[in-house]
């Protein structure tokens, strides 16, 4: 059985400025400034209901948040 589970969304700096989202690969939308970006990155992970992952400028990630059925959730 194929998995059509989106794959994450990922905000990630563009070289040649401005801030890209990408999903699987592909430049879904992009913004000017980050907090562009990650609005619209957001919009994108809740509509497909999978993750969120914000880099920061050096690549590394900053934040996550999960949209979706969380297969790991918080124990408590």
């Amino acid at each position: 059985m194929p998995n059509n589970k989106k794959q994450s969304v990922h905000t990630v700096p563009n070289p040649e400025g401005g801030w890209d989202n990408q999903q699987d690969g592909k430049v879904m939308s992009h913004g000017e400034t980050k907090a562009d970006a990650q609005k619209l990155g957001r919009q994108q992970a809740m509509k497909d209901k999978t993750e969120h992952v914000i880099h920061n400028k050096d690549g590394k990630i900053s934040e996550s948040n999960s949209y979706g059925n969380d297969p790991f959730p918080p124990r408590g």
